[in-house]
């Protein structure tokens, strides 16, 4: 799991200046309130690590795929443009 995490929280910590620890980010990628937030780190995950790193990510944390899949189809639509996750 740390490789995994180390990978996936480079990718959403440091151009955002954010300091998630892996739990907390499994945590964001399941709430509602993210989307609401704007929250810059669930979509950089969902729009910067690839699908694969993603579903290693959620697999690691012991995390509801469905859940997760929702929440990106949220910021899809915000964004206006298809996630990995989204559909």
């Amino acid at each position: 799991m740390v490789g995994v995490a180390t990978k996936v929280l480079s990718t959403v910590n440091t151009p955002y200046g954010a300091d998630l620890s892996a739990r907390q980010l499994a945590a964001k990628i399941l709430d509602p309130a993210s989307v609401n937030a704007n929250d810059a780190s669930v979509f950089a995950f969902f729009s910067e690590v690839s699908e694969e790193l993603q579903k290693q990510f959620i697999a690691s944390m012991g995390i509801d795929e469905g859940r997760v899949r929702s929440i990106a189809a949220q910021f899809a639509a915000k964004a206006g443009y298809p996630l990995p996750l989204s559909t």
